[in-house]
């Protein structure tokens, strides 16, 4: 599964990336992990691009809500 990983501006948060087909979410730490969260709306994903901080919305919206692995 291709991922094309967008860079984004977070004290936390590296890349972000979403399978829209697999609705899966790709979420890359500054400090070096790398986890995707499954069955994310595309909504949820776009809302955390253009969220002031992303960090603060990850954690509320999306680390406490879908299930995840680490990859």
């Amino acid at each position: 599964m291709v991922f094309t990983m967008i860079y984004v501006d977070s004290s936390n948060l590296e890349a972000i990336g979403y399978n829209e087909e697999e609705q899966i979410l790709r979420i890359r730490f500054l400090s070096g992990g790398e986890y995707e969260y499954y069955e994310v709306p595309q909504s949820i994903f776009e809302e955390l691009l253009d969220s002031p901080s992303k960090g603060s919305y990850f954690n509320r919206k999306i680390k406490p809500i879908y299930q995840y692995n680490r990859i």
